[in-house]
């Protein structure tokens, strides 16, 4: 558990400030509740507040880093019968943003994620384990540039509370995925630019 923790925080610390202040400050590791009192039933992802971050070695130099948002999909949760929960989530390849506007529109091109051709990428859930009180495993289907390959999510529960402006029942996670970007095609300047690409997830779930 602690060393998944480092992990998080560590490859947050890569995530352009807004996204790292809020990934590995201390206080920000739990927040409301406890995994018990989250309410079974059918989550909606809440985009508004939901942040895909990726970050890669920039010619062995430095880690750089960037993130996609407009989430959108549904968790099907019931904390007594962890094994049973069901992901899906789609991201618009289009969403990419870092601190270069020129890099942004190359991300887009045919050279790189080819958000005309490939305009979202997805994750289906096909198994999740518990590994702690707080923590899962969830095994799935990532498809990225055309390509459906397996991934991993560690995940760890962050927090449970009615959000008191929407008035429904909310949850939020903390995520690690790591992946090959190679395997899926996207291979432009590996391995000058690391074919490793770290994904940190800040995910929020409204009760529907």
């Amino acid at each position: 558990m602690r060393r998944f923790v480092l992990a998080l925080s560590l490859a947050a610390s890569a995530v352009a400030v807004p996204l790292a202040a809020q990934m590995h400050r201390p206080d920000m590791l739990h927040g409301a509740g406890a995994p018990a009192e989250v309410k079974a039933g059918t989550y909606a992802v809440e985009s508004n507040h939901t942040q895909v971050a990726f970050s890669i070695s920039h010619m062995g130099i430095s880690p750089f880093a960037g993130w996609f948002s407009g989430a959108s999909g549904s968790l099907k949760l019931d904390p007594a019968k962890l094994d049973a929960t069901t992901l899906n989530v789609t991201i618009p390849i289009a969403s990419v943003q870092t601190t270069s506007g020129q890099l942004v529109e190359e991300l887009k091109s045919a050279d790189w994620f080819d958000a005309a051709k490939y305009p979202t990428a997805t994750f289906r859930s096909t198994k999740v384990t518990a590994i702690g009180p707080d923590s899962a495993r969830v095994e799935g289907d990532l498809t990225l540039h055309g390509v459906t390959k397996p991934a991993v999510i560690e995940a760890r529960f962050f927090g449970a509370a009615t959000n008191p402006m929407s008035k429904k029942p909310s949850v939020g996670f903390l995520g690690r995925m790591s992946i090959n970007r190679s395997e899926f095609g996207v291979t432009k300047y590996v391995p000058l630019v690391s074919d490793q690409t770290v994904l940190v997830i800040n995910a929020a779930f409204e009760l529907q």
